[in-house]
């Protein structure tokens, strides 16, 4: 009964591949907020990352009849990863130089819903985490944070990254290892991230 509410992605991408556009917009219904995200923090500027979203459904949908199967939104991630990266050569071409605070909007975050019973003070000081952690992975070179975004924000495992990014699992390793290194480094710097950097010393997934 539930299946005919909530099909799984293998059977939107089938519908899809049929050419059903009713279900090609429930897959991007469903993973609009991760794509979307992704690409906000490897970017770390909204109007960028709405536009590398968009291009990535656009490529998806373009690409779906090569999907071979697996983890749809692996794969969905890569596309965004790779429509991201490209976004970043295209804006550096423009020499659109800015400093961190002009790229980066803190109101535009996407944060974790909120507490009912969480204070204004509490919520002031999970913006100011958040945009603190921001700023640390827009400093790290863009593979280590795509492995770093994917594994310590989406929770995805490593295998999952490989496949996401296309990478060997032990690249993959490699990559977090030393980009978890790196944001442990800024994050120290800012007391009230302490809490942030010991789950970065977390064993591995």
């Amino acid at each position: 009964m539930a299946d005919s509410f909530d099909p799984p992605d293998e059977r939107l991408v089938s519908l899809s591949k049929d050419g059903s556009l009713d279900a090609f917009n429930s897959l991007v219904e469903r993973h609009q907020t991760a794509v979307y995200n992704l690409c906000l923090r490897l970017l770390g500027q909204p109007q960028a990352a709405e536009d590398a979203a968009q291009e990535a459904f656009l490529s998806a949908f373009r690409a779906l009849p090569r999907f071979a199967g697996g983890n749809f939104r692996s794969w969905l991630l890569r596309i965004a990863a790779n429509e991201s990266k490209d976004e970043l050569r295209r804006r550096r071409r423009k020499d659109a130089s800015a400093s961190l605070s002009q790229i980066y909007d803190n109101s535009e975050l996407p944060l974790e819903p909120a507490d009912d019973v969480a204070g204004t003070e509490l919520l002031y000081e999970r913006k100011e985490a958040a945009a603190a952690i921001q700023t640390a992975l827009l400093e790290l070179p863009f593979d280590q944070r795509l492995a770093v975004t994917l594994c310590d924000l989406h929770g995805l495992p490593y295998e999952a990254v490989a496949t996401a990014t296309g990478a060997s699992l032990g690249t993959v390793k490699s990559r977090i290892h030393r980009g978890r290194i790196r944001l442990r480094e800024v994050i120290m710097t800012n007391p009230e991230l302490f809490g942030v950097a010991r789950r970065l010393d977390g064993g591995e997934r």
